[in-house]
């Protein structure tokens, strides 16, 4: 790996629980080798984003992250089209891309994985050409993410999210989305809107191809009350493209655009911002250098550059 630079989110559970120092010195031990010189620092906030920012002119060949999706998309959109490695410490709530490439929740666990590790490039999509490596959603997603962002310091985590849940159904108006998909055009009355950088194609919400160089586009249709909750049991058990008020798409390039709106809340990766419409999602294949432990599924699934594209 070279030369390792490690931030981890002193927010973050595990450090809080664990004392900085403690979690800095076993990650420091479990990384450090013959050929590999680690930097652990501890950040937050601004801190974070700035050392994120300037590894990359710094000389290191690796950054790991130790946070939640958020800023481990932030770090993607920084290194995106270098030769800087991402790797990742789930220490975050979601963690969907460490679920995705099957990283231990704990952290000696996580650590040994990142030990034997290899790089893989891997696509990211962009949304107004802003890199993301997972999800984006408008409607009821990003008004789920706003309730549960509200939510987070009053609540527990299991009554926070039911809370959430029921802020998030009564929010989510009805939305006339005029969508193209690499040239196609549909409109639908819809509550919400998701875009995927690869497809979530495996069992327990995983994507087993990170790099097949694709995009889909689910649509929840508005069909009333009972529809929605029927979606949403639908999603629960991944039973979604069956619905038949769940409308899917795949494509290298997708605009969405609410009409009569001329701004919304778009959900990304867990952040939330305020996007002007309409919404342009992009593929970028290839774009990040991922270190994916040699068990996870994605190595059985990988399909290699040619050698002229090499």
């Amino acid at each position: 790996m070279g030369r390792i630079l490690v931030i981890l989110n002193a927010k973050a559970g595990t450090i809080l629980d664990l004392g900085s120092e403690r979690v800095r010195t076993e990650v420091d031990a479990a990384l450090t080798g013959p050929s590999n010189d680690v930097d652990v620092m501890v950040r937050e906030g601004e801190g974070m984003a700035h050392a994120i920012r300037t590894a990359p002119k710094l000389g290191y060949d690796t950054l790991i992250v130790g946070a939640g999706d958020g800023t481990v998309s932030y770090a993607a959109s920084v290194l995106c089209g270098t030769d800087v490695t991402l790797g990742v410490l789930p220490l975050g709530t979601m963690n969907l891309l460490a679920y995705d490439i099957g990283l231990p929740r704990d952290l000696p666990g996580a650590l040994k994985a990142l030990h034997e590790a290899e790089p893989m490039r891997i696509d990211l999509a962009t949304l107004n050409g802003r890199a993301f490596h997972g999800v984006s959603g408008i409607g009821f997603f990003s008004q789920m993410a706003l309730a549960r962002e509200a939510m987070r310091q009053t609540h527990g985590r299991v009554s926070g999210w039911f809370l959430a849940l029921g802020k998030a159904l009564a929010r989510s108006g009805r939305l006339c989305l005029d969508i193209e998909v690499d040239g196609r055009r549909v409109s639908l009355d819809a509550y919400a809107a998701l875009v995927t950088n690869n497809a979530f194609d495996g069992a327990g919400w995983h994507r087993s191809r990170l790099d097949a160089g694709e995009l889909e586009v689910h649509i929840a249709e508005e069909r009333g009350a009972l529809a929605r909750v029927k979606a949403g049991a639908d999603l629960l058990i991944q039973a979604w493209r069956d619905n038949p008020g769940i409308h899917s798409f795949s494509g290298k390039s997708i605009t969405i655009n609410a009409i009569h709106r001329k701004r919304g809340w778009v959900a990304t990766d867990g952040e939330i911002t305020r996007e002007a419409m309409p919404l342009r999602f992009e593929i970028k294949p290839k774009a990040l250098t991922l270190l994916v432990p040699p068990g996870a599924v994605q190595w059985q699934r990988e399909v290699p550059l040619p050698e002229s594209a090499a």
